[in-house]
């Protein structure tokens, strides 16, 4: 069995592959994902739709872990997560909380400047 840190580890690494049910795999299946500037999306069918509308575009993904800790059921993640998103390079720095529920994500939120986001796509 993964400890929550390589969990979220090998969920990081699953990225670049742009396969959305290999993403989504990783989630309990009332998982959360709350991207922090809009409301939460729960569910394997609503993360599949989520997570592959905002895929569509992107190539050449590649996250860095920066930072990790743990504690109990919880893992944080500082990160820079590099793509392409129509072709223009994004380097989005990026913290995400984790909270690890029998080997999945049971909740995961996500913290970034969406004004970097933006800046890098105009």
């Amino acid at each position: 069995m993964k400890s929550n840190e390589d969990l979220v580890r090998a969920f990081v690494d699953t990225w670049p592959s742009l396969d959305v049910e290999k993403i989504v795999g990783y989630f309990a299946e009332d998982g959360i994902y709350h991207n922090m500037m809009i409301d939460p999306v729960a569910g394997h069918t609503a993360l599949r739709g989520f997570i592959g509308a905002f895929l569509k575009g992107w190539s050449d993904v590649e996250w860095d872990l920066l930072n990790v800790a743990s504690a109990g059921n919880l893992v944080f993640a500082e990160r820079l997560d590099r793509f392409k998103v129509g072709g223009k390079p994004v380097a989005l720095p990026c913290c995400g909380v984790f909270e690890i529920e029998n080997g999945k994500i049971k909740a995961w939120r996500d913290y970034f400047d969406m004004g970097t986001y933006m800046k890098a796509l105009a």
